[in-house]
């Protein structure tokens, strides 16, 4: 039985309260064609428990499931081994069922655990400071974009054309609400990036330029050049990085100058999951921590003078007054923020640095192989474990192909990134992880090479 507390009346005044014609109107922003006219198709009304339990297993039998094919999809998600004793110990009852503490300093674990967090994003990052998370990294990445908006009262914005497009449409919509000018180009099938391009764009009302560091194709590019033109224009640099096993092996954005790092730790301790939920990373350096959304733990000691854990800084709505907040993030990813910690932890700075090493070198060969492939080539000069293949047709088609009759996950095809834009139609962003078999590569290639003869 559906369960309708409020009649007609109850509805009239709240709509007529805000101004709605209808409870429809409250929709306007949602297309239409992501609407739903009428009941979830292949879903009866009403069926037994027994039936209904039956009916979705069949339904799930249906996917692939990433770790049985093999798998080289990336894009901003990322496949990686993570230890049972995450699970194990983020299922423990005192942290699987902790919220977001309204009485922070009762909770000394959770503020220590969020403390040990914010030092290990702040390092991963080289950052002064990062906050205790975010809700993913596209949300995380417009906050920056806000925060620089405060900092420099300026509404410009510039984008890297390889910033991943779902980033990108979230600022986007944010920026609707805004005001903020957001200048973005499509991306270029080139080993080239566009930073020589984006330097030159700055103007004096430009905040913030947003440059994502792996790019969208799997492009490094050296982020200190840029980070001096954008502050000697009064601006500041947002980096970008989705995934953040990368910096075990190059160097932090923060190191080459970068005002505001924000990413995704979904690549530590959380797996892909359908997409969620995710974890926002941000940091920033200590002249900037006043405007840094979210929350801060800090250090400190009791009366005792023992050792303890408070709320340092907390500029969210709900502890300030609304106009005095940074932002309405109304609580942390503190699960996923616990299973990223855990993980990054039982890898140590060295562990870290033998899992980069060990995804790039797999990821090198694997390259090697595929730009083998009769009409195929690969885009970038430098990589770390993901990379763009240029096929001589639409690599949609090709995709499909592969998953329908090899059982291949092949990898992403920036014509679905990217369905606009016709001339990289051919890109396929290909990743490769500890997780990858060689057996693996080896299935690939000799699909593709049937694919494309």
């Amino acid at each position: 039985m559906r369960y309708l507390p409020l009649s007609d009346a109850d509805r009239g005044d709240m709509l007529a309260r805000i101004g709605a014609p209808s409870v429809d109107a409250l929709f306007a922003d949602v297309p239409q064609s992501a609407r739903l006219t009428g009941p979830v198709a292949g879903l009866p009304l009403h069926a037994p428990e027994l039936a209904v339990e039956r009916h979705m297993s069949a339904l799930a039998r249906q996917n692939m499931v990433a770790g049985e094919v093999p798998f080289f999809l990336g894009a901003g998600a990322y496949r990686h081994h993570i230890p049972a004793t995450v699970d194990h110990l983020i299922q423990r009852g005192e942290f699987l069922t902790a919220y977001t503490p309204y009485q922070p300093e009762i909770a000394q674990g959770t503020l220590q655990i969020l403390f040990e967090f914010q030092t290990q994003v702040a390092r991963l990052f080289g950052c002064d400071v990062a906050n205790a998370s975010m809700y993913d990294g596209s949300t995380a990445c417009w906050e920056a974009i806000s925060m620089a908006r405060r900092i420099t009262r300026r509404t410009r914005v510039q984008i890297s054309s390889g910033l991943h497009p779902h980033y990108l449409s979230v600022i986007r919509t944010m920026a609707r609400f805004t005001g903020d000018a957001v200048e973005a180009q499509a991306p270029e099938l080139s080993a080239q990036t566009d930073v020589a391009a984006l330097a030159g764009s700055i103007t004096a009302d430009t905040s913030c330029v947003v440059v994502q560091y792996p790019d969208i194709l799997g492009r490094i590019t050296d982020l200190a050049p840029l980070a001096e033109v954008v502050h000697a224009a009064g601006a500041l640099l947002v980096a970008v990085v989705t995934e953040p096993v990368a910096l075990g092996a190059i160097r932090s954005p923060g190191e080459m100058g970068a005002d505001i790092v924000v990413g995704e730790g979904q690549s530590l301790g959380v797996g892909l999951q359908f997409g969620g939920p995710y974890l926002g990373l941000f940091a920033t350096s200590q002249k900037y921590v006043r405007q840094m959304p979210g929350r801060l733990c800090g250090e400190t000691v009791d009366a005792e003078g023992k050792r303890g854990f408070v709320l340092t800084l907390s500029t969210r709505e709900q502890h300030i007054r609304r106009e005095k907040a940074t932002s309405n993030i109304c609580t942390n990813s503190g699960l996923c923020a616990l299973a990223f910690s855990i993980h990054l932890s039982l890898l140590g700075d060295k562990g870290l640095s033998g899992l980069a090493r060990l995804n790039h070198e797999l990821a090198l060969k694997a390259a090697e192989r595929l730009s083998r492939i009769p009409g195929a080539s690969i885009c970038n000069d430098s990589f770390f474990n993901e990379f763009t293949l240029i096929l001589p047709g639409d690599a949609r088609a090709v995709v499909c192909q592969l998953s329908e009759a090899e059982g291949i996950l092949a990898g992403v095809p920036l014509g679905r990134l990217y369905p606009d834009e016709d001339a990289l139609a051919g890109g396929l962003l290909v990743t490769v992880t500890e997780t990858t078999q060689p057996d693996d590569v080896e299935r690939l290639a000799t699909a593709l090479e049937r694919a494309l003869a």
